[in-house]
């Protein structure tokens, strides 16, 4: 029998809506090598705005993991939420799957729009692409946000037992899931309570493995071979940016301990924020505590910088365009 009607495409639809109400417009832009990329930008962009750069995870689109958050930063920000390579409608014909390659892409992308300095904010392998970025254009970058991001682990800590998984090919599996009982794996490993997910039929996650998980499978499970393949520890760089690391407590795609090492790794420049009882999708599972966290640190420690009148945290998190 054919399927008539997607809950996932419709899901799609309504951020599609939400994006292009908050202010943006999605644009597609050839960069000339065999890349292609997509991107939310905004449609009016503000020459006295701060940039604001969202770097989405593994899983859905961008629009899925940024679209509880948008209208909150819009008002101040000129945001620019780009599909990574291989995710949404971009993609390349070149073999590289390292993230300097991805972070190197998403700088020409920007350059695009002639935007020379932002901030980030990157969300699990969005992290790792965030950090690349950091590390290769450090003018450009100026605060950065890193969301249970694994960037400090290696290769050997599969290993030694650190993740639950026991091969990166399992890890493929869960990440790049192609069957429901694989989906129900990912969402049991990304959230602390995912027992209101274990009563959903299969043909609703039948769904929506059909519309945000069948194209550039391999091209996907190459990504994440590439993050652990030869990763060693000291061969991380510094970065130099004022650094915000957000980590759930019960992460157990990235344990809590790589948000500790990454923490001691760059230094004073760095704040740990530990969120509890949350497990790795800190997005969606706690999405207005994440949201306080973000707001002090890109918007209120900004303003308070830059700002010769008092100012309050309960100000700005309170204000009407936030």
């Amino acid at each position: 029998m054919t399927r008539c009607f997607s809950f996932t495409a419709s899901g799609d639809w309504f951020f599609r809506y939400s994006f292009s109400n908050a202010g943006l417009r999605s644009t597609s832009t050839d960069l000339g090598d065999g890349t292609v990329m997509q991107c939310w930008v905004p449609k009016f962009p503000k020459i006295l705005k701060p940039n604001l750069l969202l770097l989405h995870g593994f899983g859905a689109n961008a629009m899925w993991q940024y679209g509880e958050f948008l209208r909150h930063f819009t008002p101040r920000f000129n945001v620019y939420v780009p599909d990574l390579v291989f995710f949404g409608e971009s993609y390349t014909t070149r073999a590289d799957r390292t993230e300097s390659f991805q972070a190197r892409c998403v700088m020409r992308l920007m350059e695009v729009f002639c935007v020379k300095r932002m901030s980030l904010v990157g969300i699990s392998y969005g992290g790792f692409v965030g950090y690349s970025l950091a590390a290769q254009f450090p003018k450009v970058l100026e605060k950065v946000v890193l969301c249970c991001s694994g960037v400090c682990l290696e290769e050997n800590d599969m290993e030694e037992g650190l993740f639950p998984v026991k091969d990166i090919d399992e890890a493929a599996n869960i990440l790049v899931p192609q069957t429901p009982d694989k989906l129900r794996d990912l969402i049991r490993f990304s959230f602390v309570n995912s027992k209101p997910v274990r009563g959903v039929p299969s043909c609703f996650l039948t769904d929506f493995i059909d519309v945000m998980c069948t194209e550039y499978v391999q091209e996907k499970r190459e990504l994440i071979e590439t993050i652990l393949k030869d990763r060693k520890f000291c061969n991380l760089p510094k970065i130099a940016q004022q650094t915000l690391i957000i980590w759930g407590e019960q992460d157990q795609i990235f344990p809590l301990e790589l948000g500790h090492r990454l923490k001691r790794h760059i230094g004073e420049s760095a704040r740990l924020v530990i969120i509890e009882n949350t497990g790795h999708a800190v997005n969606l599972e706690k999405p207005k505590e994440l949201l306080k966290h973000l707001k002090s640190f890109l918007i209120v420690d900004s303003s308070l910088s830059s700002s010769s009148s008092p100012l309050t945290l309960m100000d700005l998190l309170q204000s009407d365009d936030l």
